[in-house]
């Protein structure tokens, strides 16, 4: 505008001299251009003034919405949720799942709350019953209040059969047996790698999920389904055995043993030995027997009752105590798990837990092919000798831990 009033009075000289202004006349009229000009250029100032105060503001709200923490007052209107707070999480990332259930207005209003309280550090993971609508306050104490936590905790011990697992798990979890039975049928489905079915043997590996499902504690999630409890059980059996390193210390210590039989050994170990401290000695007489043949044995066999037992429950019929196996059950030759069957037998028969599984990777060195369990708290001898054993069972008739002498 103020150029176009330069170019307005430049034209006022462009003018023909004829039409030139009475002297005077033109002073005045520059006198009243630039008064024009003056108060143009300061209403103009004021507008960029205005604009700039108006932009100032509009910024400062956004810096201080910005630098504020959004945070509700509890809510009595708000809805229960359920929420998983995994192992490892950190605040930042509870509060990126309490944000996301609607839980909290802000993460910095939870991670703010945490800092002030430093018990928010004791948050155990699991499943939480919350409340839309809660302070950030508020939702740390709840997460520490252990009454909202969703304890669905089951105990699988060790040495359990399959089917009993699955009995066990479905009286908990009230999924019918039928609903494990079937999520158990492939169980490189379940995430059992497909060369841990490898053998050193001319056997035929039918996969089983025996042995894979890992005796623990477990807090399986409120809707969990037969298969995913299953998948977190094989899980966990990977990530212990994982630890141990036992798939490649195996082989290495035991002379090329493959691992799946190591793992049955265990499966051997953790039914037959009274006392953890025997776990590894009863792997050795196991591996011995297989693999180190001696004439006073009849075959390269175990001769386990526990193995027969196992092919009970295989067959849907309940185990027996030893006294109440029949001599044809023992030694039918069809069944691949009875007491004189050559070799290393088809699966393991159970789950065994840690201690067991140690004992078969990482056995004592020992000729023993032969023990029986002498004392009440379960502590077994070990013989080389058929003549050893016979005295070790007299030892453990006077003991009252055997009725009679099995030699």
């Amino acid at each position: 505008m103020i150029d176009e009033l330069d170019r307005a009075f430049d034209d006022d000289h462009d003018e023909d001299p004829r039409q030139q202004l009475p002297p005077g006349e033109a002073s005045r009229q520059r006198r009243r251009f630039g008064w024009m000009r003056s108060v143009l250029a300061m209403g103009l100032a004021l507008v960029l003034l205005g604009a700039l105060g108006i932009g100032a503001v509009v910024v400062y709200q956004k810096i201080s919405g910005a630098l504020g923490t959004s945070d509700w007052e509890t809510s009595a209107d708000g809805t229960e949720v359920q929420i998983e707070i995994k192992s490892g999480d950190t605040q930042a990332e509870i509060a990126r799942t309490l944000k996301a259930a609607g839980v909290i207005a802000s993460e910095k209003a939870f991670i703010e709350a945490g800092e002030r309280n430093p018990d928010a550090l004791r948050i155990q993971p699991g499943y939480y019953r919350m409340r839309t609508h809660m302070s950030a306050e508020d939702a740390v104490l709840r997460l520490l209040d252990l009454k909202n936590r969703i304890v669905n905790g089951i105990t699988i011990p060790e040495g359990l059969s399959s089917f009993r697992v699955f009995k066990l798990l479905s009286a908990k979890t009230g999924i019918p047996e039928d609903d494990f039975k079937a999520a158990a049928k492939d169980p490189i489905a379940l995430g059992v790698p497909d060369w841990w079915f490898n053998r050193t043997d001319d056997k035929k590996v039918k996969p089983s999920v025996e042995g894979f499902l890992f005796p623990d504690t477990y807090e399986f999630a409120p809707n969990a389904t037969a298969e995913s409890m299953l998948r977190v059980m094989v899980n966990r059996f990977l990530t212990v055995t994982g630890s141990m390193n036992f798939a490649e210390t195996v082989p290495a210590q035991l002379g090329g043993i493959a691992p799946y039989e190591a793992l049955i050994v265990a499966s051997l170990a953790q039914a037959e030995a009274g006392n953890a401290d025997d776990f590894g000695k009863v792997a050795r007489v196991a591996y011995n027997r297989v693999y180190k043949r001696i004439p006073d044995l009849t075959c390269a066999c175990f001769q386990f009752d526990v193995t027969v037992n196992y092919s009970r429950e295989l067959a849907g019929k309940d185990p027996k105590p030893s006294s109440g196996l029949s001599h044809d059950e023992l030694t039918d030759e069809k069944n691949p798990y009875n007491r004189n069957a050559e070799g290393m037998i088809p699966t393991p028969i159970n789950n065994p837990g840690k201690a067991a599984l140690e004992g078969a990777m990482s056995p004592p060195k020992g000729d023993w092919y032969y023990f029986v369990a002498t004392d009440k708290e379960g502590h077994s001898a070990f013989s080389e000798t058929f003549e050893e054993f016979c005295e070790d069972n007299e030892t453990a008739v006077k003991n009252k831990v055997l009725k009679q002498s099995s030699c």
